[in-house]
């Protein structure tokens, strides 16, 4: 990426509105304040919600609309500093040692200086963030963070506090301009207080059915609209079942592209079982809609928008 493709940063909160948007993000204007800050202040942007409301795709569509480099370090529990930060290469360290010793070299410090270099580093995430962009710098994106223990999160903490890391046989590292940093998390465990604090936080929820039918209208514009609002409707009916996994934005999309292929213009019983599993992932929910309540949901759709017009 070139200096020439880096985007300014939005210069208000509507412009960051409309920047979300061109790229076919709707965020309500809470949002769309909270991110203007985070870019302003240089501050990271800590995102806590559902999975499926949307909260990885901000990142990707803030990379995207300032041309910047996404860097993302998606979480899992056991992830250490060789997988998260940095590692050498050691394959190609044991074929310089090989080579030094067919050689005759006897010099140590030579060596070893040789093999802990630039050229047998291999970046992780981290150190890719933390490095010099063409294009400016990147969008880091540390997706779902809930998933690690707390001695990363601690050891993150200090990363974020002053944007470098150290390694032993090179010396400290500190990025020339600090990263776009978009930390994600399910909620699956609090994330300590410690990290949250040097984060702006914003909670992200579930779409309004205004909004979810216009994200529907551009992700899936073959769509029928009668099919649309039905689809919507029934979406966000299912949300407030109390569901072991509620349907996320994605969800939405991929079912009403799904029923778009299969040239469906409204919802019906049996249309809904046979295409349940684009939209729901756990068995016992699908049971329970599959049973009278879905028959009762779809009715009470089919009322409401008959009534609404």
């Amino acid at each position: 990426m070139t200096q020439s493709s880096a985007i300014a940063l939005p210069a208000s909160i509507d412009q960051t509105m409309a920047m979300l948007e061109a790229h076919d993000y709707l965020a309500g204007r809470s949002l769309a304040t909270v991110l203007f800050l985070a870019l302003k202040l240089k501050r990271p942007l800590f995102l806590e919600g559902d999975a499926g409301v949307g909260k990885t795709e901000i990142a990707k569509v803030v990379a995207r609309a300032l041309g910047r480099e996404l860097i993302r370090l998606q979480c899992y529990e056991g992830l250490d500093i060789s997988s998260a930060v940095y590692e050498w290469n050691y394959p190609a360290q044991m074929l310089d040692i090989r080579l030094a010793e067919a050689e005759g070299v006897r010099d140590r410090s030579r060596l070893e200086g040789d093999l802990f270099s630039e050229k047998h580093l291999i970046r992780r995430p981290v150190l890719q963030a933390l490095s010099a962009h063409a294009g400016g710098a990147p969008v880091f994106l540390i997706d779902e963070l809930d998933r690690t223990d707390e001695a990363f999160e601690a050891f993150l903490l200090e990363i974020l506090s002053d944007y470098q890391v150290t390694i032993p046989e090179l010396g400290t590292i500190k990025a020339a301009e600090p990263p776009i940093v978009i930390i994600t998390t399910n909620r699956t465990r609090e994330v300590h207080d410690a990290l949250k604090r040097r984060c702006l936080y914003h909670w992200v929820d579930y779409p309004t059915s205004v909004t979810e039918l216009e994200i529907i209208r551009r992700k899936v514009p073959n769509c029928n609209e009668r099919l649309a609002r039905e689809i919507v409707a029934y979406v966000q009916q299912l949300r407030t079942l109390d569901l072991f996994k509620n349907p996320g934005i994605a969800e939405t999309i991929d079912w009403a592209t799904a029923l778009t292929e299969l040239d469906r213009v409204a919802l019906d019983p049996e249309t809904i079982s046979d295409t349940i599993g684009a939209l729901l992932k756990f068995q016992d929910d699908i049971a329970r809609i599959n049973g009278s309540e879905g028959r009762k949901t779809l009715d009470a759709v089919k009322a409401e928008l008959l009534a609404t017009g």
